[in-house]
């Protein structure tokens, strides 16, 4: 017997004593400095029970849900149903029998990838148990009936991140590979996990801060934002980029694109295989791009209308005086595109017209549509918003980011829970996290306005809704030709609310429609062979209508955009070096304001 071949098993590896004592000990230590800091930061700012407002809501919807008892029974019965059919089908399996998933997770839900998931009944059990219950929640959420919309939609949110967040892959007792991996480290994944958890808390200074990338690996101006340039104007706001040509001719009309300073522009200039800039460059763009400051309380009371006088306009104004060229083309991306929006207008009132073509990359100009993100916007809590920006004079960068993670939870957060504080691993370098994890913050003047009269009120859609540097705006007055890109699958701008756009403007324009979402629909480079478009030259009032009569074409939009943007001006003139303009250059690109970090 003591010959016999012992049956495959898999390795657990004892713990090691002293490695316990000591990550414990660390442990104690970092989590006492934590927890009395936060305590801290609690009382010195005073914060509500409820910042976000669901309290109130999540009770009118079951006020609402008690009026219609029959609904709720039917929603349950349901589920008791499909509960039953999920017992006995996974006895037929554990008896060799045959079977079917009573219901299965989409095929892009990566929570579930491991094939434990499915080839394991316990785990495959465990799954279904959890996707019933998750569709019974927003089932019964779904029905209640009503809710004014903006109550219903924080429901349903709020009812979604719950749902996520109590996914059995989230959990070490109910996640087959962390399971296998505590076994095979002899729970040194976990003690690893619990050292990230402290660090992220350590990092956001009681505030869950998770590291979602390997933030060593990547340096701005090092190996992301290296296209070469000179800084040739600053002031509080901007620093203005000038890239170098890589043509011996350009397009006789600059290129000024205006990004978010929400984010940093070295999104559209990340690696030189996906940068638009270096791109742009390549097809003979005299390309300047503003580089925005990231702000402190010494700016709380700067504006919406000092972005525009002193980013947009300013930015012309230099461009003129390095170049000597009146007429540009100009692209907004995001925040940068409702700007752009905005400057339009106030030039239009103005009888100007420098901008001789516009560029909307995911900008919302109508907000009346303008998707999850109305979830955090009611009065209670723009009001606890507003205090709190009062007292620093600014919106913090992580408190913003942390508002866009909860709109892909899964993808954002959870992943990295599971990666980082259960599976014990340090995150993946990757470019685009690094820059996501970049944080800005926005001047408190600025912010409450953008909020309240764009996102809250809608007043940018209304002609002379909104005043900027004194002068009643209307969108209706743009009379360039303008080109809006937006992407399907957007879940920050949605495409049909970005539609809209076109139907405020009173020029010639033309909207296309990318796959995929904000980011990685609007970063697509030629060579990458990725995410298809959708072209149509008429603009019926209706976007679903836009879309049925829409040709898809495969891979970037990209050209489209540039045969478009030479259309309205393709006269080429010798390249313009950023370091023999008018204006004698500050500092090679991407320039310093854009290295300010917070954390």
């Amino acid at each position: 017997m003591a010959d016999m071949e012992k049956p495959n098993t898999p390795a657990f590896k004892l713990p090691d004593p002293a490695l316990i004592g000591r990550s414990m000990a660390d442990v104690a230590e970092r989590s006492q400095r934590i927890v009395s800091e936060w305590l801290k930061r609690q009382s010195e700012e005073g914060q509500p029970l409820d910042p976000l407002n669901i309290g109130r809501a999540f009770l009118e919807m079951t006020t609402r849900l008690m009026t219609s008892p029959a609904e709720l029974m039917h929603a349950q019965l349901g589920f008791w149903q499909d509960y039953m059919t999920l017992w006995q089908n996974t006895a037929r399996r554990v008896m060799g029998l045959d079977h079917k998933p009573v219901i299965e997770a989409g095929p892009a839900d990566r929570r579930f990838k491991d094939a434990a998931w499915n080839e394991n009944e316990i785990f495959d059990f465990i799954k279904q148990s959890y996707l019933l219950s998750a569709r019974f929640v927003q089932d019964v959420v779904g029905r209640v009936d009503g809710l004014d919309p903006k109550t219903a939609q924080k429901v349903d949110f709020y009812a979604r991140q719950f749902v996520e967040a109590m996914s059995p892959s989230n959990f070490v007792l109910t996640n087959p590979e962390v399971l296998r991996k505590t076994a095979e480290t002899g729970g040194e994944n976990l003690l690893k996990g619990l050292s990230n958890l402290l660090s992220d808390l350590d990092r956001g200074k009681g505030r869950l801060h998770i590291k979602m990338t390997d933030m060593d690996a990547f340096q701005v101006g090092g190996n992301i934002a290296v296209s070469p340039g000179q800084v040739v104007y600053q002031n509080d706001l901007m620093q203005l980029i000038q890239y170098a040509p890589a043509t011996e001719t350009v397009l006789k009309r600059p290129l000024l694109i205006v990004p978010p300073w929400i984010n940093k522009f070295y999104i559209l200039d990340l690696r030189p295989r996906n940068s638009f800039v270096r791109w742009a460059v390549a097809q003979g763009h005299t390309v300047f791009m503003v580089s925005w400051v990231n702000p402190d309380e010494r700016l709380a009371d700067k504006g919406f209308d000092h972005y525009m006088t002193e980013g947009v306009l300013a930015a012309l104004e230099a461009i003129r005086k390095t170049t000597g060229e009146r007429e540009v083309n100009a692209i907004g991306y995001c925040l940068g595109g409702t700007l752009l929006g905005s400057a339009l207008a106030w030039l239009a009132a103005k009888d100007k017209e420098p901008i001789k073509t516009a560029t909307f990359f995911v900008s919302l100009l109508d907000f009346t549509e303008s998707g999850e993100l109305n979830v955090f916007i009611d009065e209670e809590q723009l009001k606890v918003l507003e205090e709190r920006m009062h007292r620093r004079g600014f919106l913090e960068g992580s408190e913003m980011a942390a508002t866009f993670n909860m709109l892909r939870a899964n993808d954002l957060i959870w992943s990295f829970v599971v990666n980082n504080y259960l599976l014990g691993n340090d995150p993946f370098p990757f470019d685009l996290l690094y820059w996501n994890s970049d944080s800005t913050r926005m001047p408190a003047r600025m912010h409450s306005f953008y909020l309240r009269k764009m996102y809250q009120e809608n007043k940018l859609a209304e002609p002379c809704g909104v005043t900027l540097g004194g002068e009643p705006i209307d969108l209706g007055r743009i009379r360039v030709p303008a080109y809006f890109l937006s992407t399907r699958e957007d879940h920050i701008a949605p495409w049909k609310a970005t539609y809209r756009g076109t139907q405020l403007l009173g020029g010639a324009n033309r909207f296309v429609l990318a796959a995929s979402g904000h980011i990685a629909g609007v970063v697509n480079p030629p060579d990458s062979g990725k995410y298809n478009h959708w072209v149509n030259p008429d603009l019926p009032a209706d976007p679903e209508a836009w879309l049925r009569d829409a040709s898809e074409l495969a891979g970037s939009w990209w050209p489209d955009w540039h045969r478009w943007v030479s259309s309205h001006g393709d006269e080429r003139v010798p390249a313009r070096d950023p370091a023999k303009g008018k204006l004698k250059p500050i500092e090679p690109a991407p320039g310093s304001y854009v290295k300010v970090r917070l954390l």
